[in-house]
């Protein structure tokens, strides 16, 4: 019943008219009434901002903020795998040779999530792991490894909740959402970035199409909160041992490494 009255009610709020007031306010000068309150609501920390986040013009302007330079380090191990945002590490696992992830005991398949039979073969028996953004996070994305980008591809159209009600009681959010993905080649694997879109807005911003992409080095925006999902190729990624889940991390701890 309570999935059922879930799915409805999100049915009947995602629609372009309501997806798109929303995004329309965000983006105007009127939502910086609403920024005070929603920075004292989600905690947000105002000392790490490049600016003083009551400055901000809009709530879209405070979501997609950068930060000072310098507060997050990144890894310097060659071959470490660093997050590519600040979030928590929700899962981590294996996925099966039937194509398919299993995250917070739902089934994906991955298959669906990339819609490229020669992209997605690569990742049969490898390892994903998933970050998922509240709207109190800083907004941006950062590559997670250094390497060639071999390409970009964009699927799905609405975007669903992912957050753990979303994640319970939505139709596979992560593999049916609204999602812009990365393909990067380090010299030892390749990892498939897959940056899923939220409830009401689809945007997901590329900010560098550079064909090289250095660890650490932000290529990418969400306007709200929302989930990134890393996939490896078999064998070759390995979880750093004492990162427990869920946990939350910042952009460019390390939470692996890749392996030949």
């Amino acid at each position: 019943m309570y999935q059922s009255l879930y799915r409805l009610f999100i049915e009947l709020t995602n629609g372009r008219v309501t997806s798109g007031t929303l995004r329309k306010f965000s983006q105007s000068t009127k939502s910086r009434a609403v920024i005070p309150s929603f920075v004292k609501i989600f905690q947000i920390n105002h000392e790490e901002s490049e600016q003083n986040v009551t400055t901000y013009s809009t709530l879209h302007d405070l979501f997609t903020r950068r930060l000072k330079e310098g507060v997050r380090v990144i890894d310097s191990e060659p071959n470490s795998v660093v997050s590519p945002v600040d979030g928590v590490f929700e899962d981590y696992g294996l996925i099966t040779m039937n194509k398919e992830i299993v995250v917070k005991g739902k089934t994906y398949s991955i298959e669906e999530m990339l819609d490229d039979t020669a992209v997605f073969e690569k990742y049969v028996g490898g390892s994903f792991a998933v970050l998922y953004l509240s709207p109190s996070h800083y907004h941006r994305i950062h590559a997670p490894i250094s390497g060639n980008v071999t390409k970009r591809w964009i699927k799905g159209e609405k975007s669903y909740p992912v957050n753990r009600l979303g994640m319970k009681y939505g139709r596979s959010p992560l593999s049916k959402n609204y999602r812009n993905i990365t393909e990067v080649q380090h010299h030892l694997a390749h990892v498939a970035i897959v940056k899923v879109g939220a409830m009401f807005v689809n945007s997901i911003v590329i900010s560098d199409e550079a064909n090289q992409l250095k660890k650490g080095q932000e290529f990418a925006y969400f306007s709200f909160g929302s989930t990134v999902v890393l996939l490896f190729e078999k064998g070759s990624f390995e979880k750093r041992e004492d990162l427990i889940v869920p946990k939350e991390v910042k952009v460019g701890e390390r939470i692996g490494k890749v392996k030949g």
